[in-house]
Parts: C-alpha cells; structure tokens; sequence
C-alpha cells in the first residue's frame, strides 16, 4: 500500500491507504505506532477512486511525502490503481499534433500546475534541466528523481512494481514518459508482459509515448508476440508513437531467434499511423500488406523469412522510407525466396528515398552480387550492407569486376560472410569505408547464413 509520512517540527506521522474495489482502508498515526484504521465503502469502484484521490491530493497539499508502498519498503508491491491526474484534451491535441512542440508541453504544464498535478512541475523541472548545465543541472536531476518518487502513486500508480523491478525502463520527457522498454528480466519473472503493456498504453503519464520497445514475454516457453501486438490494437490509435522495436532479446542467451514468434503484425499499421521506425525480431513473421506512409526505417531480422513476408516488404507503401534492412535467415528454418523475389527492391521501386540497404543473412548473396551491379536503386545507396550471408570468394570477385558501380557508396559491409582473406582484398576498395571482417568457413556443401535457430 502506498505510505506516506510527514516530519516537520514535532510532527511525526504516517497515513496509509489500501484500494479494493469499492473500499479502501486508510491508517495514520505517529510513526512506530500502530496508528488507527478506517475502511470506507462506496456505491461504486468509480466512487471510491474519486474519493482515493482526493484524499491523496490533501496529504500531498499538507506535506506527506509518499516513502514506500507500505511496511515494505520504499519499492514494494504497488498494485494500487493509478492516482488520477487532470486532464485538458484540447492542450493534450496541441501535443499530440506535434510531440517535438516543447512550447505546447510548457502551456500544458503551466495548466496542470494551476491545477495542482504533479506532472505541471515535472514539466518544469525537466524544461528547466534541458536548459541547465554544471552542478545547476546535477541539483535539478535530483530534484527530478525526488520529485518523480514523491509522487509515483500518480504518475506510475499499478505500474511501480513492474518499474522498481526495472522490468519497465521509462525515460520522462516534459513531465511524460517518452520512452519505455518492457520485458522479462529473467527466468523467475512474474511479469505479464501484454497485461501490464495494457495498463502502461492506458496510463495518463503514457498518453504521449513515442518510443516502444518489448523485450521477452515469455522465458519458459516459446516467445509470442501476438497479446502484445493485440495490446497495441485495442488502444484504437497511437498518434504520438514514432518508434517500435518488437524482440528485443538476446539470442542465444535468452532464447533462439526462430523460437521467438512476431506473427501477424497487420493490424498495427491503421492505429501506428505517425510510426518513423519499425523494427521486428523473430519468426514466422506475417506482415500483409504493408502500408505505413511515414515510416523512415524499417529493419525484419530473422532466422528464416517467410516468401509472403518476402513479398510484403517487395511492394511496401512506404513512401518516406530511408533505410531497409532485411534479414533472409536459413532454408532450414523457414526462408523462402531469391533474388526474383526482391526484385522490386532492386529496382527501387516504391523506395526513392532509401540511402541505407541491408540485404543480410542471406543464402543467396553470391546470386546478389550479380545483381546489385545494375540494380537501378544502387546509385541512390550511400550504405550497403551485405553481412551475415554467404558471400565467397566468387561472390567478392564477381563484385570487384563491377568496382564502378560500387564506387559511390560511403560504406560496404562484408562482414560475417564466408571469404578467404584473397576475398577480403577483393572487397576490400569497393567503397570509401569497408567492413569485412569476422568471416566464417567456406564449405561449398553446406553453406548457412549466419543466423538460422
């Protein structure tokens, strides 16, 4: 339960309440005394949060400053609801147009603060810091982590256990939180990834989210990302979000990459509609028809990608595109397709932006090396990335005898492949900057891209 204590003079007391249902119990006292006790019940679980509220807010008016969740400790099991803050849909619409608007956070603020929420100072604060430098700037990064602990019932309310287990990493920004990672930190996790990814997208603090990233949702078995991707659907629409990254996972060490599943992903598209980053790790990636007209980059890693797959990101609507990166993975671990398969690609088609290409952990990058000296998007590419696959020495060769084509590109990387060091000089002048280290052995019997399981 949240704890609050207040010491001035001599003053030394504590007040507790405890939220269920339609009641909450509250006890205060002196402090290292059982104090009192008194549970009220209401006609309605509405009712009894309106009441919860307030009854927070006078304690923070008098002085109380929240020290724990109960005899716990400062970091225990806060499964309370979230203290409410206030709410201006007209100055959050200003934010949500435009979430690099600082000017439209700091209106914002001076509102909350006129209201008496927390977040108005923490806006404050955090627009003060960004200015600061030298010890100025180190007394307001503590008064921040003060300010943010004081008042975690309201800004991180059912999310504090997840958060003080750092199972949930948020970077505050302007009073909100901008960035947030979520995932299993190890084997004895009881973290429920998509039900506390649900109270996260539905929390005030969370209403200006631009950066998602999901970690491991599951550490016994295989890793599924669909009540994950459902989470996100259901919220009907995230206009501020500019960054996901489903997968974040270390493989081999925390699980294979072809045991973790993104699935179907399509229904992402209609409610991410200002997404600029698009990042996917895993398998039997289902991505229909893509269409997401202000991505800039988007990367699919893999230990096999699937031939629809393939075709979702050949004839792609993404317009504003910068850099691509798709990883083919290995036959024996679902890969389909070639060089015919990505043609579009090659031709640029649908991509006039893109400057960054990465064609990598591929079963076929000696077949690529024939094809990239004409492909029409070349000439546009400042950066190459052919690693993880299985280019040889015949591959390096064929390259070398087209250098001109390749001769624009500020970097080429090569690395991982499976050269001999006379492939390695082939390359190794293609572009300004190459990278071709890390090779693994050639076997003409049993070639593999570098990622499979």
């Amino acid at each position: 339960m949240p704890r609050y204590e207040f010491k001035e003079g001599s003053s030394n007391k504590f007040w507790e309440i405890t939220f269920e249902g339609k009641s909450f119990t509250t006890r205060w006292g002196r402090i290292d005394t059982d104090g009192q006790e008194k549970t009220q019940s209401f006609d309605s679980p509405e009712a009894a949060q309106k009441e919860y509220d307030k009854l927070v807010r006078e304690k923070e008016k008098k002085g109380y400053e929240l020290v724990g969740d109960g005899e716990g400790g400062d970091d225990g099991d806060d499964e309370s609801p979230s203290v409410e803050g206030k709410s201006n849909p007209e100055l959050e619409a200003a934010i949500q147009k435009d979430p690099a608007n600082v000017d439209a956070y700091l209106v914002y603020g001076d509102w909350l603060q006129s209201q008496g929420d927390p977040r108005g100072e923490l806006v404050a604060l955090q627009h003060a810091v960004s200015k600061a430098e030298g010890t100025e700037a180190s007394t307001l990064k503590r008064q921040i982590t003060a300010h943010i602990k004081k008042h975690k019932a309201l800004l991180l309310g059912g999310l504090a256990k997840a958060w003080s287990e750092e199972e949930l990493k948020v970077e505050w920004h302007l009073g909100f939180i901008r960035d947030a990672r979520l995932g299993k930190k190890d084997y004895d996790s009881e973290l429920e990834v998509p039900e506390t990814l649900v109270k996260l997208l539905a929390h005030p603090s969370a209403k200006f989210l631009q950066s998602l990233t999901i970690g491991m949702v599951d550490m016994e078995g295989e890793n599924y990302y669909a009540g994950v991707v459902e989470a996100i659907v259901k919220t009907k629409g995230m206009p501020t979000l500019r960054s996901l990254f489903l997968g974040d996972f270390e493989y081999p060490d925390e699980t294979e990459i072809s045991w973790s599943y993104i699935n179907d992903v399509t229904g992402l598209y209609k409610v991410l509609p200002n997404l600029r980053s698009l990042r996917l790790r895993g398998a039997d990636a289902d991505l229909g028809k893509i269409d997401l007209p202000e991505l800039r980059e988007f990367s699919m890693e893999t230990g096999g990608l699937p031939l629809g797959a393939v075709k979702s990101i050949a004839s792609a609507n993404w317009p504003k595109l910068e850099k691509l990166e798709v990883w083919f993975g290995s036959e024996n671990y679902g890969a389909e397709g070639g060089v015919e398969d990505i043609q579009p690609i090659l031709d640029g088609r649908g991509l006039s932006n893109v400057k960054v290409l990465g064609l990598r952990n591929s079963e076929f990058t000696d077949e690529l090396a024939k094809a990239l000296p004409t492909a029409k998007i070349l000439p546009q590419l400042e950066k190459l990335d052919l690693s993880m696959g299985c280019l040889s020495d015949t591959g390096a060769q064929t390259l070398a005898d087209n250098a001109a084509a390749f001769k624009h590109l500020k970097h080429l990387d090569v690395t991982e492949n499976t050269l001999t060091k006379a492939g390695e000089k082939l390359v190794a002048k293609l572009a300004a900057t190459v990278a071709a280290g890390s090779q693994r052995d050639y076997d003409e019997e049993y070639r593999y891209a570098a990622v499979g399981e």
